[in-house]
């Protein structure tokens, strides 16, 4: 691998040390951590357990490739959530910085093509307030790809104009959601991407991302079990050009790390071995 290794922990589906452990055996150099929920969310981790936690990741050899700090729901589209959404985003920001992480990742929701409309306005507000945050502590919060195209999210994000403000780029998520390229979008978002996932997907019935990501629309699970607009797979057998995708992210002159998710599927460590030996032999 030309990039360091990363595993999403929570994919592995066991007790968080467990995963970090395993993605150190399955040869990755870090690991990206749910950090809004569950074992390692920020409020259940004291100041006092930071440095410990410092030192196991340091004796595995493992540092934290990214922290997950998406709450869920439809982002920062509803006005009256943002503020206490904010307020917990710095925390987890302040948890990175103490962990040596400077990314966290999130979803917003969906940036509107109109930039007159109101949901821009929203979005564009809360990112600002997410960029200054990010800014104070040296750290990035990335947006994850997946709602909009990236031209529109490169648009929102010059709009922004925050150093505090970056992109997680997921190939799948934008083959899945909106059909677009993932190898163009790499060049399209080369000045923001501070973080990558590994993951491979096919969109099976063109819909608006809106019904995905939309400030009205339901949970996702809740709404591919009525309609199934796309599938998560394992690594190499979607419709992501990966090589072309690590290729496309060599030229822009990116470091960060490629960090493997799998969603779904019922044996998780398999796929994600699978995917390591994919990566590695590409």
């Amino acid at each position: 691998m030309k990039f360091p290794l990363g595993i999403m922990a929570d994919s592995l589906r066991m007790p968080i040390w467990d995963a970090v452990k395993k993605s150190a055996e399955l040869g990755a150099n870090g690991v990206q951590i749910y950090a809004v929920g569950g074992e390692f969310c920020f409020e259940n981790i004291p100041d006092t357990k930071r440095s410990e936690y410092k030192s196991l990741l340091g004796d595995l050899g493992i540092s934290i490739s990214a922290l997950c700090g998406d709450f869920g729901g439809h982002g920062f589209q509803i006005p009256a959530d943002n503020p206490k959404r904010l307020r917990e985003s710095r925390k987890v920001m302040d948890l990175a910085i103490s962990l040596d992480c400077k990314v966290v990742t999130t979803h917003i929701g969906a940036i509107p093509h109109d930039r007159n409309s109101e949901r821009y306005a929203i979005l564009h507000e809360a990112a600002t307030k997410l960029g200054a945050i990010g800014e104070s502590y040296g750290g990035v919060f990335a947006i994850e790809t997946g709602p909009e195209e990236p031209e529109r999210l490169k648009q929102f994000l010059d709009d922004v104009g925050s150093k505090g403000m970056g992109v997680n780029y997921d190939p799948a998520n934008l083959v899945m959601v909106t059909g677009s390229d993932p190898v163009n979008g790499v060049y399209t978002l080369k000045d923001y991407i501070v973080h990558t996932h590994a993951k491979d997907g096919l969109n099976l019935v063109p819909c608006d991302p809106d019904i995905i990501y939309g400030p009205d629309a339901p949970d996702i699970l809740e709404t591919i079990a009525k309609v199934e607009y796309f599938r998560e797979v394992p690594l190499g057998e979607g419709a992501v050009d990966l090589a072309g995708w690590l290729k496309a992210l060599e030229d822009i002159g990116y470091e960060g790390f490629v960090t493997i998710e799998r969603e779904l599927g019922e044996d998780p460590i398999a796929d994600i071995k699978k995917a390591v030996s994919f990566l590695k032999a590409l």
